[in-house]
């Protein structure tokens, strides 16, 4: 077995768009609208997606803007060589910092996190190449 992708939902689809290639950086894998069910999905991810990584799914249901991400959700982790430096690209490219980098409390490992349009969190783990 294989993790494919994390899907979310999501109320402005180009505005998630925007923030999960130009600010972290993904690529736009591929769209598709279904008119039928009024949604659309965008896949996301780096390397070219699967099935060398994991993706990021966006749903946008037509017509809603926002969703209550009730508290069972945590966050999708990212790993980076350097989380500091990450930290200062992703604000220089309009992003959210709500935890700047630094060890892990109780630990060593070197983390942030990061938010995205929506509100979901997403962790940077700093992972030397």
């Amino acid at each position: 077995m294989r993790i494919l992708h994390t899907m979310l939902r999501v109320g402005n689809l180009q505005r998630s768009i925007d923030f999960y290639t130009q600010v972290l950086g993904m690529t736009l894998l591929r769209t598709s609208d279904n008119p039928d069910y009024k949604y659309t999905l965008a896949f996301l991810g780096y390397e070219g997606g699967n099935p060398g990584q994991a993706e990021i799914e966006l749903t946008y249901n037509w017509g809603v803007d926002h969703y209550d991400l009730g508290s069972a959700y945590g966050h999708i982790a990212l790993g980076v060589p350097d989380a500091y430096a990450a930290c200062e690209k992703i604000k220089s490219n309009g992003g959210q910092v709500t935890r700047e980098a630094g060890p892990v409390k109780g630990g060593s490992t070197v983390i942030a996190f990061v938010t995205d349009p929506d509100g979901y969190k997403i962790e940077l783990i700093q992972r030397p190449e």
